[in-house]
């Protein structure tokens, strides 16, 4: 609800006509005899209903669940001679405490996904505890950018170069069989799901205080 009231009084110093207008009508009623302070707490309380509902509005657009819009994929060459392993990141991102239904989700999202590779006769990928702690690192940093650029402007693999060559993001699903559905939904996301080449997998989730997920999917060779 904070957040909701940040925007609108936000937009409400950035309204500057409206705020014309209201001392223009208060102008109006002075003249007409009516009791100027009623005249403005009703005109304000207006204002600010209008303001909050198109914020509450915006909001609501805003947190739709989604994939990002084109899956990631790191060629084997590239990087090559060069190892970036973000210890730190790594380290604070294991500190992080999963409810025990997260952790299910995540290997659940994994078997739904071997079963789409089993469907089409492609081996099942293997479980990555290391791709996982890269995963969590990156489900954590698409909260404040969701994208396959880090928040330092760094590439996705840089978390751990020796094991990332593939990445999938979703935001906003609370299911494995939701977030697994949009990423078959999407061509980029399905061919690194469906790509022969990739041998393990690592799937991370991270819940921000509004109970929201954020996902990242890693593959490796």
């Amino acid at each position: 609800m904070l957040q909701v009231f940040d925007i609108a009084f936000s937009r409400i110093l950035r309204y500057d006509k409206y705020v014309i207008k209201t001392l223009f009508m208060c102008y109006r009623c002075a003249q007409n005899g009516e009791p100027m302070k009623n005249k403005i707490s009703r005109i304000l309380a207006t204002l600010v209903l209008v303001v909050i509902t198109g914020s509450c509005v915006a909001c609501g657009a805003s947190q739709q669940a989604s994939v990002d819009s084109t899956a990631a994929i790191r060629g084997q060459g590239v990087g090559a001679g060069e190892t970036y392993i973000d210890d730190a990141a790594i380290a604070l991102a294991g500190q992080t405490q999963s409810s025990k239904d997260i952790t299910t989700a995540a290997t659940s999202a994994l078997s739904l996904v071997n079963t789409q590779r089993a469907n089409a006769g492609l081996s099942a990928l293997q479980w990555s505890q290391g791709l996982a702690d890269a995963a969590m690192v990156r489900a954590q940093e698409i909260v404040k950018t969701f994208s396959h650029t880090r928040p330092d402007g760094s590439d996705w693999w840089t978390v751990n170069s020796n094991l990332q060559y593939g990445e999938n993001l979703a935001k906003l699903y609370n299911s494995p069989d939701s977030v697994v559905a949009a990423w078959m939904a999407s061509p980029t996301h399905k061919a690194n799901i469906m790509d022969s080449g990739y041998k393990t997998c690592g799937i991370s989730i991270y819940q921000t205080g509004d109970g929201n997920w954020y996902w990242a999917q890693e593959f490796g060779y």
